[in-house]
């Protein structure tokens, strides 16, 4: 039986070209799939942490595997700056109306007997609203970490959105971010010849 050809992992690969931080002159650039793959590490991260010290019951597993997707749809719409997105409330929906438009358009890529199984990750709109808050946690401790990069670098420009972005996880306050913050992130900051003590 032949099987019709798919472009949705040929897509999805395309991540790797999509920069993110356009607006700011970057001394390490990110792209996209990089980004993608820290945000899932650290979602699947905090969730374990608020399943085994916070009383959490959430499937670390679900929750890396759409924080893997969680921007795929920027194959299609790009990177969009975060000033620029929630700019104002129009923005806003403007761009929630992109998004899950590319999400369709992603799906629809996959052979038909797939997208069912794809869909709960691919759209945000299928995701709990604990899965949503874990991934966003992610997504902004993964964002502070490239500010701190940056800084470390010697790239002033990242100071205002690093404060900015620490902020704000300070302010929501999750407790499995916090435990985060303490225990994994100061190791960030050191050369790798002190990683290995």
């Amino acid at each position: 039986m032949t099987r019709r050809t798919s472009h949705f992992f040929a897509y999805i690969a395309r991540l790797r070209w999509i920069r993110r931080w356009g607006l700011m002159r970057n001394a390490i650039e990110e792209n996209v799939a990089t980004h993608s793959w820290e945000v899932a590490t650290i979602a699947h991260a905090l969730s374990l942490i608020r399943n085994r010290h916070f009383g959490g019951d959430i499937n670390a597993d679900q929750v890396a595997t759409a924080a893997l997707y969680h921007d795929a749809t920027e194959v299609i719409t790009g990177d969009m700056p975060t000033p620029v997105k929630y700019h104002s409330r129009v923005m806003r929906e403007a761009f929630g109306a992109i998004e899950h438009q590319a999400e369709n358009e992603l799906l629809a890529l996959l052979p038909e007997d797939l997208r069912g199984d794809f869909a709960p990750y691919i759209q945000e709109s299928d995701w709990s609203a604990e899965m949503k808050e874990i991934i966003k946690a992610a997504d902004r401790i993964s964002a502070w970490l490239k500010c701190l990069a940056e800084i470390q670098a010697g790239n002033k420009e990242f100071e205002p959105a690093a404060t900015t972005i620490h902020n704000r996880i300070r302010q929501d306050a999750l407790p499995e971010v916090l435990y985060f913050l303490e225990v994994f992130a100061p190791s960030y900051q050191r050369p790798l010849d002190h990683l290995l003590e």
